[in-house]
């Protein structure tokens, strides 16, 4: 039997609407004001937070096989069939984030819109529907 801290999950599935909202103004208003970057930087860093933790919480509670790395933890759902063709792929180059916006955000083209600002509300959208029908599957 495996314990799978559903709560934690839904927890972290339920922070991103907010994430969806917020890229998608950003998306649809960027100016590249610096109130606007440090925006995306915090709803990119919390997007890869999401991922990463939920992630990390199916792997534990189904016994995947370990992760080695953040974009492992991607790969990982992939394989044990969290993800639909086509999502994972993105959801590695977000986690692949991480470091820049975490260890060298003194280096983060602030005035830029990043290029997955615009596609993570769809993303995101698509990668919260995916866990949620793979623990309804999983847990009956």
């Amino acid at each position: 039997m495996y314990y799978v801290n559903v709560d934690q999950i839904r927890q972290r599935l339920d922070a991103i609407p907010a994430i969806v909202e917020t890229l998608s103004v950003l998306s649809a208003r960027w100016s590249g004001s610096l109130l606007e970057g440090m925006a995306q930087e915090r709803a990119l860093h919390l997007a890869i937070e999401t991922v990463t933790d939920v992630g990390s919480f199916l792997i534990d509670g189904f016994i995947m096989r370990d992760a080695s790395s953040y974009e492992d933890l991607v790969d990982i759902i992939a394989e044990e069939n969290v993800l639909p063709e086509g999502l994972s792929a993105p959801l590695s180059e977000l986690v692949k984030l991480r470091k820049p916006l975490v260890q060298n955000y003194y280096e983060w083209p602030r005035a830029e819109l990043h290029p997955l600002s615009p596609k993570l509300p769809e993303l995101l959208t698509g990668f919260k529907s995916a866990v949620e029908q793979y623990l309804e599957r999983e847990l009956r």
